[in-house]
């Protein structure tokens, strides 16, 4: 059974772009619909918002990755019921630290599961063993 799954990719910035298409190029090879978009839930909230009004429905699993603060994957996860994969991103001093204390303490009820910084590939793994924990995946 081919995958029947959509994943979303987003990224905080364009230059987390490689990071993103990382993640994208892993999903699509083993089948996996893939949406992926810029967009900062610092930036621009309300298009952010508008993306996950308009698509939650048809996606599976959101995988978010920014650096910094890295608020973008707690934003998801407040906004749906769907699994998020958050990456937190090398950047700023602290060479994501920051990125990921930010994930680890978001509160309760809005659950992010979280890879090592940088690692997009293994939130694309991750993201395929929930799918196919789901029965939406070989």
């Amino acid at each position: 059974m081919p995958c029947k799954a959509r994943v979303a990719v987003i990224i905080g910035s364009e230059r987390d772009r490689e990071y993103g298409e990382k993640a994208v190029k892993l999903l699509q090879e083993h089948g996996i619909e893939v949406v992926f978009r810029v967009l900062s839930a610092h930036r621009n909230p309300k298009e952010l918002d508008r993306f996950i009004e308009e698509n939650d429905e048809s996606i599976d699993v959101y995988i978010a990755m920014a650096g910094l603060a890295a608020h973008l994957p707690g934003y998801i996860a407040s906004r749906t019921q769907k699994p998020v994969i958050g990456v937190p991103l090398p950047a700023g001093p602290l060479n994501g630290i920051d990125a990921l204390l930010s994930i680890v303490q978001m509160p309760r009820g809005v659950p992010v599961a979280t890879v090592g910084i940088g690692n997009a590939e293994n939130a694309a793994h991750l993201a395929l063993r929930i799918l196919r924990l789901a029965g939406r995946c070989e």
